[in-house]
C-alpha cells in the first residue's frame, strides 16, 4: 500500500470528498495532528515529534500508539518527520491533511513548499485542509481536474512561470509567461474539465472544491 495520510496540526474539517481521498491509506500523526485521528475515525501507525502541542485530554486508544520522539531542537519540523517516515515504509502517495491554516503560518508554507519538491522526485502530493486542496504543477506533465463547474481555484507559482496553458477555467490561459508573485492567475474558476499544462517552473493548484454528486 504506498498511499498515506499525514495528520498536521492544521484546520481541518471533514468531507464526504476527504473521505475518499484517504480511504484505505496508512496514517501517520506529527504531534497535534493526532488530533483529527478521531474526527476522521482513523487510527495512525505511528505518532511522532516532539510532543509539545499533544491535545489534552486524548482517548486511551490514540494516546497509545506507537510514538518516535524528537528533541524540540531539530532540524526538521514534525510534519517533515512524519512524511520522512511515511516515505521510508515505501510512501508513493502522500494526502497531508491539516497542510492549511493554524497558528503558524511558517508551517503552512512549508508545506506548500515541501509538497513541489516532493512532487519534482516523483512523490503523488495532495495538500487538503477538508474545505480547500491543493496540488502541485511541474512542467512537461499535463494535470487534469475532477472539480466541479464554479469551483475557485489559483496557480500559485513558486518561480516564475513559462508555458502556462488553463483549460475548463472562466479565464483560460494559452502558454503565458508569469513573473514571480504576480496575481494574474489567482481566483479562477471552473468551467468544464479543468487541466493545466507548464514548460517550465514550479507551481501549486490551490482549490475550493464544490461538492461532487456521490457515484
Amino acid at each position: 500500500m504506498g498511499t498515506f495520510t499525514i495528520l498536521l496540526g492544521g484546520d481541518l474539517v471533514r468531507t464526504p470528498r476527504l473521505d475518499r481521498q484517504i480511504e484505505g491509506s496508512r496514517v501517520i500523526a506529527a504531534d497535534a495532528g493526532i488530533g483529527h485521528a478521531r474526527m476522521l475515525g482513523l487510527m495512525p501507525e505511528l505518532w511522532v515529534g516532539d510532543f509539545d502541542s499533544v491535545p489534552p485530554n486524548l482517548p486511551e486508544d490514540l494516546a497509545a500508539v506507537p510514538q518516535k520522539i524528537f528533541p524540540a531542537e531539530k532540524d526538521m519540523t514534525d510534519g517533515e518527520l512524519a512524511i520522512a517516515e511515511a516515505l521510508a515504509r515505501g510512501a508513493t502517495k502522500l494526502v497531508l491533511a491539516g497542510a492549511f491554516g493554524g497558528k503558524r503560518a511558517d508551517h503552512a508554507f512549508l508545506h506548500l513548499a515541501l509538497s513541489v519538491r516532493l512532487a519534482d522526485a516523483g512523490t503523488t502530493v495532495l495538500l487538503t485542509s477538508g474545505a480547500q486542496e491543493g496540488v502541485p504543477v511541474l512542467p512537461g506533465k499535463k494535470a487534469d481536474f475532477d472539480y466541479a463547474d464554479g469551483t475557485l481555484f489559483s496557480v500559485l507559482g513558486f518561480s516564475d512561470l513559462a508555458g502556462l496553458t488553463v483549460s475548463g477555467a472562466k479565464w483560460p490561459l494559452d502558454r503565458v509567461e508569469v513573473a514571480f508573485g504576480s496575481s494574474l492567475t489567482i481566483s479562477n474558476e471552473v468551467k468544464g474539465r479543468l487541466e493545466i499544462a507548464l514548460e517550465r517552473g514550479r507551481a501549486l493548484l490551490l482549490a475550493h472544491p464544490y461538492p461532487l454528486p456521490e457515484s
